[in-house]
C-alpha cells in the first residue's frame, strides 16, 4: 500500500496498491465521499498510466488542483516521473 500525502485539496490522502501497472485499490481519507468512491471505483482495474491521462490536470473550482489530480500525482510520482 502506497500513501501519498496531498495538497491544495479537501482529502487529506490518498491510500493505493498498483501491481505490474494495474490499480488494484484506492481510498481517498477526507473529501467528497461520493465523487471520491466513484473515482475510486473507476480506476480499479485500470492502468496507472491511464488513469494519469484521465485526470492529469482536473481543477476544482478556483483551485490549482483537485483530488483527481492529486491521485494522478502519486501515480506519478510512484512511477517516478
Amino acid at each position: 500500500m502506497t500513501t501519498y500525502t496531498t495538497s491544495g485539496v479537501c482529502a487529506k490522502k490518498i491510500e493505493f496498491v498498483v501491481e505490474d501497472g494495474i490499480i488494484k485499490k484506492v481510498e481517498f481519507q477526507s473529501g467528497c465521499p461520493g465523487n471520491l468512491a466513484g473515482v475510486s471505483r473507476l480506476a480499479v482495474g485500470m492502468k496507472a498510466e491511464e488513469v494519469i491521462g484521465k485526470l492529469k490536470g482536473i481543477t476544482c473550482g478556483d483551485k490549482q488542483t483537485s483530488c483527481p489530480d492529486q491521485f494522478a500525482k502519486a501515480l506519478e510520482a510512484l512511477n517516478g516521473k
